[in-house]
């Protein structure tokens, strides 16, 4: 135990919460009685504080427990602000409306002293900063929907339990999580914040609670990511070297650009565009992924970003990894910015020779405003005047090296990337604090879950499927991922529904042939779109409702979500039929579609990323170094302490 300096009669106990973590230690002195007082009458005040006076009865473990609530993180060892510590009759808490850390000694259930402790804050603002970020990872990781008993989840304070299920206690209720030893722990609903999804590549050991070992594992985690932090700032330390003027945003333009957008913006939304402006309002470069579901209006927030960047003198980018997707997007583009002035021009392999030229002649020279297009962007004759902001949409679907070949132009490009379901390793790094992210969880208004079924392949389920869903004049994709028997898939179809107008869109085809089958398949002159695995991005045909996916078990979970994200895009009900051969029904194979079958509500797809990642294991992810920690504390934590140590290192 550190030696004690001073003592104290009484202290007022705060809640971790962006009110107080914006108030200073001296509003705290200055305010103390009244926030006392406060407690008598607001129940605000009392929710979120406590007040703990040397003599007067104060049962230990119900302390604890309220700090618990209050949000303060169970350590070893105390170090910090928002940490408390518990040993014997001690408990040490470093408060956030104090400079310094105290030391309460009980005796019984009386608190008998209180002292100051020698640790202090060395810079109050930074302090409460990493605690502002800590909250904000806290969020981000804390998604609990659809919880199923004896699911992993990870206490922060506590570790690695077992979920037993939601229980009312008067009038609260509370998660229960099973530790060893049939201990049992409840956590308030509300403080969701301190429990994450366990994900590992191993089943994780359960302790008992009053075990020291989380602590430890913590400790020794904590070191090791602290390592990795260095090693990656200075890996990315090149990219933080850029600077530009900031951003001034013209809300007049914005206004314009609402106007004649066809949805109501969901709340997430806004908010994704809120953190972008306050990105490009800064001098550092924006680098941000923003990660939605298909339809969730991530195309609308890359249109508006990319006004911004014009109406500061930029020129802006939208590399797509189709021509498909690159088409629909100039078309939209087109359409939404022809009352401004802003120039759209489209690059790809669609167009002849001498068209290509004369935009590339136009972008060299700066008449274009925004160009969008293929791998074509990435071609050595491609030249910009004054390239400030490129987007990279699907960015799963892009290497490294391709990403970074734009990047090189301008050390201060602005990048925004847009993804479904992003790679294991870009979602990593997003969630370590090397890549800002924004989550786009809200479906729109009126937008239904798909009906996903999965089964075992036979004529008769397929007969089934396409005589209902004919009946009711539903459009359907039906997915047959061989182009050599894909004519023959057709031939055998007619036999099962011989007055359906079948139209046949793969790879080989060219792509002007396949931009007209689709065109005229949203014009409704085919009931059937036998297609490839090419439908996986691009097409957004609202009134398409119907999906039946042949040998599921070839796709990757996180392809097969994309697929299936292709209906359910309107209000009405969706439905999805996955089939599988029995002999080709791995254990893996199986993972992934019990996986799709579970996620069905609008706006799983981030949670598809992590399901993937799991299945997938560490490989070479992660490096090996990782695996081990991340199987002690869980993805979710591993990743929530390297973004705190990055933010410490680099304030």
């Amino acid at each position: 135990m550190p030696t004690s300096s001073k003592s104290i009669t009484s202290i007022l106990i705060v809640a971790i919460t962006p009110y107080f973590l914006e108030k200073g230690n001296l509003w705290f002195a200055q305010n103390l009685h009244k926030l006392i007082r406060a407690r008598d009458t607001q129940p605000f005040f009392q929710e979120h504080t406590e007040f703990v006076r040397v003599g007067a009865k104060t049962e230990l473990f119900w302390l604890l427990r309220r700090l618990d609530e209050l949000g303060y993180e169970k350590v070893f060892e105390v170090r910090e602000p928002g940490e408390f510590a518990h040993r014997g009759g001690f408990v040490e808490l470093f408060p956030i409306s104090l400079p310094y850390a105290i030391r309460i000694e009980f005796l019984g259930n009386t608190p008998e002293s209180i002292e100051e402790l020698p640790i202090r804050v060395e810079n109050e603002q930074k302090s409460k900063d990493i605690l502002k970020k800590r909250l904000k990872s806290q969020k981000l990781f804390s998604d609990l929907k659809n919880l199923k008993e004896g699911e992993y989840l990870v206490h922060l304070g506590h570790g690695v339990g077992r979920y037993a299920g939601s229980e009312r206690i008067g009038d609260r209720s509370y998660y229960i999580l099973e530790y060893a030893s049939q201990d049992r722990l409840f956590i308030p609903h509300g403080l969701e914040r301190k429990l994450s999804r366990y994900v590992g590549f191993t089943e994780p050991r359960v302790s008992r609670l009053s075990s020291p070992v989380w602590f430890k594992t913590k400790r020794k985690v904590r070191e090791e990511v602290e390592k990795l932090a260095r090693e990656l700032l200075e890996l990315y330390a090149k990219r933080e070297t850029g600077t530009r003027k900031p951003y001034a945003i013209d809300h007049g333009l914005e206004g314009s650009l609402r106007e004649t957008f066809p949805y109501q913006e969901t709340p997430d939304q806004l908010q994704a565009l809120q953190e972008i402006r306050e990105d490009l309002q800064k001098e550092k470069p924006m680098d941000r992924l923003v990660c939605g579901d298909v339809g969730f209006g991530k195309t609308e927030i890359a249109l508006r970003t990319m006004a911004y960047a014009v109406e500061n003198g930029y020129q802006a980018a939208l590399l797509a990894p189709t021509t498909l997707l690159a088409h629909q997007h100039f078309q939209n583009f087109r359409e939404r910015l022809s009352r401004t002035p802003i120039q759209v021009a489209l690059l790809s392999r669609l167009q002849k020779s001498r068209e290509q030229q004369e935009i590339l002649k136009k972008a060299a020279l700066g008449t274009i405003d925004i160009i969008i297009g293929t791998h074509r962007l990435l071609s050595k004759d491609v030249r910009f005047q004054n390239l400030g902001l490129l987007v990279i949409d699907d960015e799963q679907r892009f290497g490294v090296k391709q990403k970074e070949k734009l990047r090189e132009l301008r050390a201060s490009l602005d990048v925004l990337s847009l993804s479904a379901t992003p790679i294991p390793r870009t979602l990593y790094m997003a969630l370590s604090s090397l890549k800002n992210v924004s989550i786009i969880q809200t479906p729109p208004e009126g937008r239904q879950a798909v009906d996903v079924r999965v089964a075992k392949r036979s004529e008769r389920a397929i007969a089934q499927f396409l005589r209902e869903e004919l009946e009711k004049k539903h459009q359907i994709y039906y997915l047959h991922n061989r182009i050599g028997t894909i004519q023959h898939e057709k031939d055998w179809l007619l036999s099962l529904a011989p007055n359906a107008r079948i139209g046949i869109v793969h790879a080989r085809i060219s792509e002007r042939q396949l931009i007209q089958i689709i065109e005229d398949f949203r014009n409704k002159k085919y009931d059937i779109l036998l297609a490839t695995t090419i439908i996986e991005n691009g097409l957004d045909l609202p009134d398409v409702n119907a999906l039946l996916v042949d040998n599921a078990t070839k796709l990757g979970l996180a392809q097969a979500y994309q697929i299936r994200g292709r209906i359910g895009r309107s209000h009405a009900k969706a439905k999805a039929l996955f089939l599988y051969a029995p002999q080709e029904l791995t254990e893996q194979a199986k993972l992934r579609l019990d996986a799709l079958q579970e996620a069905t509500e609008p706006g799983a797809g981030y949670r598809i990323a992590l399901r993937d990642l799991e299945i997938r294991g560490a490989g070479n992810i992660l490096g090996k170094e990782q695996s081990g920690s991340i199987n002690t504390v869980g993805l979710n934590l591993y990743c929530q302490m390297l973004s705190e140590a990055v933010e410490k290192l680099r304030s």
